[in-house]
């Protein structure tokens, strides 16, 4: 196809966006985040001293709610910092990149998890505890937010069933407390009933884990899934395993493995080739035995592995030396004693004259 030349030249004014966010915050986040984060930039570069939720949200034709998801997302990425008043409400958004400037080559891959800087008066978290004490009059008003239609709309059409009290609550906990976008809580129901999983107490159980992991987006999502896919696979290819697929314990102990202990997918198939060599079968409690012990002792990479086997070798070498010289000393115990020298003729001399 042939090129497409860009022109610019009747452009009044222009908006400058850092080539950082282009190369590694744009590509995974949500269409609508990243519209309203260049909104931002440019109202930043137009010396614009103010704007509200309710214009943001006017301009974009979303909900306050919306708004405020995507704010919080790009706070998440460090993005920027929002601080907010005596009632909660957004009172300031400061825009900053994380150890700017970088260059592409140079700057991170966009995480979560990174350490921002703690703005005071930032809320906390909603601790998991109060996930589901919403009262009956928050659920109507809830039910008035076309997103949550959205949601709940999306959630029967795939269970095949009407939503109870229970499913709501636990939907809006992903939605209002874990930041869920619609397509990331579609993501999620999808992913689940796919793999055979209908109970929204499951899915719950990954909503969470993706909550612990930073998970902001259905490409993030995507990727994590993708990954254990690709672990399982390997996993059931070292052991053998065909015909079926693996049960919840057994993706829990590649998790563990892989994430937890974060042991490479060659010391990992290491160990089942060492399980099956010593058992004659698949087990993951006989490689997880493996594999923690190996944890223990800090193990990272196929020579340390070898080290340690050498080390081993040499210790069983040294005990079988021990053993052998111990037992070369007891078969000779009772010739330990100082020898007699007998004077045969006198001997025999005696005993003839016993004889007589």
């Amino acid at each position: 196809m042939a090129n497409i030349t860009l022109d610019g030249s009747g452009l009044l004014s222009s908006t400058s966006v850092p080539n950082i966010f282009i190369d590694k915050y744009m590509t995974n986040a949500n269409g609508e985040y990243v519209k309203i984060y260049l909104y931002l930039l440019r109202c930043m570069g137009q010396n614009r001293q103010s704007c509200s939720i309710s214009e943001l949200a006017d301009i974009f034709e979303h909900t306050e709610k919306d708004i405020l998801r995507a704010l919080s997302y790009w706070e998440k990425m460090c993005l920027l910092h929002l601080e907010y008043d005596a009632v909660d409400e957004v009172a300031s958004i400061s825009l900053a990149f994380p150890g700017a400037p970088f260059t592409p080559e140079e700057a991170p891959m966009p995480d979560a998890s990174a350490n921002c800087p703690k703005i005071e008066g930032t809320p906390k978290a909603a601790p998991k505890e109060n996930k589901k004490d919403y009262t009956p009059e928050q659920i109507d008003a809830f039910r008035d937010d076309e997103s949550v239609q959205e949601i709940l709309f999306i959630t029967e059409n795939y269970l095949g069933r009407t939503l109870n009290a229970t499913d709501i609550r636990t939907i809006l906990y992903w939605y209002d407390k874990l930041r869920f976008s619609t397509d990331l809580i579609e993501y999620l129901i999808e992913t689940c009933i796919s793999n055979g999983h209908t109970s929204l107490r499951y899915m719950e159980k990954v909503a969470l884990s993706w909550a612990e992991q930073n998970i902001t987006s259905v490409a993030q999502a995507r990727k994590e899934h993708s990954a254990h896919q690709k672990d399982a696979y390997a996993v059931m290819k070292a052991f053998g395993i065909s015909g079926r697929n693996l049960i919840s314990s057994e993706l829990k102990a590649i998790q563990k493995w892989t994430g937890s202990y974060a042991l490479s997918m060659d010391i990992v198939k290491e160990a089942c080739k060492r399980t099956i060599h010593a058992t004659g079968k698949p087990s993951f409690e006989y490689a997880d035995s493996i594999l923690t012990n190996w944890h223990k002792q800090n193990v990272h990479t196929i020579n340390d592995i070898i080290k340690l086997d050498t080390e081993r070798q040499k210790s069983r070498s040294r005990a079988k030396s021990r053993e052998a010289a111990q037992r070369v000393q007891t078969s000779g115990r009772f010739h330990n004693f100082p020898q007699r020298s007998y004077n045969y003729d006198q001997l025999e001399k005696q005993l003839l004259n016993t004889t007589h």
